[in-house]
């Protein structure tokens, strides 16, 4: 089976960490994966183990004409089985659907976030695909709604691999790091700096957190274009001894296990899968009930979910897990057995491997 991955993100973030994980998975069971990445992109890098064959294009944003024609006589000269796309960037699933059907070859698409598509574009660009991947029930949902046949619309949650998590906090190590005191409770949040990641909900609410617990730290790791909007949000609000902003982290599976609480206010989400490695790193989780969240974390077991958008709620939901320590404790043991029983990588590489078998069967009869 050869299969022709797209994944058009520059960093190598939730999205792209996925299709590292479906690479080597797919690689242990004999497929030949062959992956069109940008240039220079973080995945082209991370994945060369991973495939038989890496193809990097120029990407540019907007009507990306260009694209599409490269795509072509990569189809051509390489003609393989199936065609998976897995990023919406740059135009990719739109171009994509173009031209394999040009090419007569099948194509799935993976859908990873929740914003909704006018109904009758999506029903347009769909149909086009043999069949879509949702990484969260609450996403097919979604689709489903826009109108597309609920027998189009496969679930594949995204996972996570929980052994770089499972270990114990380098304590004095994390404190100097992140310039922390001795004693501090650190909340995390693991996010891009983007307005649909929800940050300024937890700052809306960190004055009456502090309040009631000053020796509260919280840790934004990840970056975006809302950096230097939140910066002088946390200024206005003279948190700047409260907030550290630590950037992209490519070592995050060091740090995690010391965080004392992940904190996700997220407005839209596919399904989350920085709570998923909190969990694997046996950290609790605040988040809300946003896309696919309710699916990563479940209410009262592996941590606590509010509404998106109610602030007094996420407020209560932290302040519960601050004031009761062995709480936190208990769910992050059950967030942890949870994430290694229904998100392993194994179940989301054989989700893929069956739905591409699936399609091509389909395509012979």
């Amino acid at each position: 089976m050869k299969i022709l991955h797209i994944e058009t993100g520059m960093n190598l973030y939730g999205g792209p960490q996925q299709v590292l994980y479906l690479l080597q998975g797919l690689q242990d069971r004999c497929v030949i994966n062959l992956l069109v990445c940008p240039e220079g992109s973080a995945i082209g890098q991370a994945a060369a183990s991973y495939v038989d064959k890496l193809i990097p294009v120029g990407m540019r944003k907007g009507l990306n004409l260009q694209f599409y024609k490269e795509l072509r006589q990569i189809l051509a000269a390489e003609r393989p089985d199936l065609v998976h796309v897995h990023s919406r960037r740059r135009g990719a699933d739109w171009w994509t659907a173009l031209a394999a059907r040009k090419s007569g070859i099948p194509a799935i698409i993976s859908r990873r976030v929740d914003n909704p598509e006018p109904a009758w574009l999506a029903r347009w660009k769909y149909d086009k695909y043999a069949r879509v991947i949702a990484i969260s029930e609450g996403i097919r949902q979604i689709l489903i709604r826009e109108g597309i046949p609920p027998s189009h619309v496969v679930t594949v949650r995204s996972a996570v691999d929980s052994a770089p998590y499972q270990h114990d906090c380098e304590c004095s190590e994390f404190r100097r790091t992140f310039g922390l005191p001795d004693g501090a409770v650190t909340l995390g949040v693991i996010a891009q700096l983007i307005q649909r990641k929800g940050h300024r909900h937890l700052l809306a609410v960190l004055p009456e957190i502090v309040a009631r617990h000053p020796e509260t730290k919280v840790l934004i790791f990840g970056k975006g274009g809302l950096r230097q909007d939140l910066e002088d949000e946390v200024t206005r609000l003279g948190l700047e001894d409260r907030v550290i902003f630590t950037g992209f982290r490519t070592d995050l599976a060091r740090w995690l296990p010391c965080l004392d609480m992940v904190v996700h206010p997220a407005d839209m989400e596919g399904l989350g899968v920085s709570l998923l490695q909190a969990s694997a790193a046996a950290v609790p989780v605040v988040a809300t009930r946003a896309g696919g969240i309710p699916e990563a974390v479940e209410h009262g077991v592996s941590g606590l979910v509010v509404e998106p958008g109610d602030n007094q709620a996420l407020s209560a939901a932290i302040l519960s897990l601050l004031d009761t320590p062995e709480m936190r404790k208990t769910m992050g043991a059950a967030g942890r057995m949870r994430v290694g029983h229904d998100f392993s990588t194994t179940h989301m590489v054989e989700g893929n491997l069956a739905l591409y078998r699936d399609v091509l069967q389909s395509t012979k009869t």
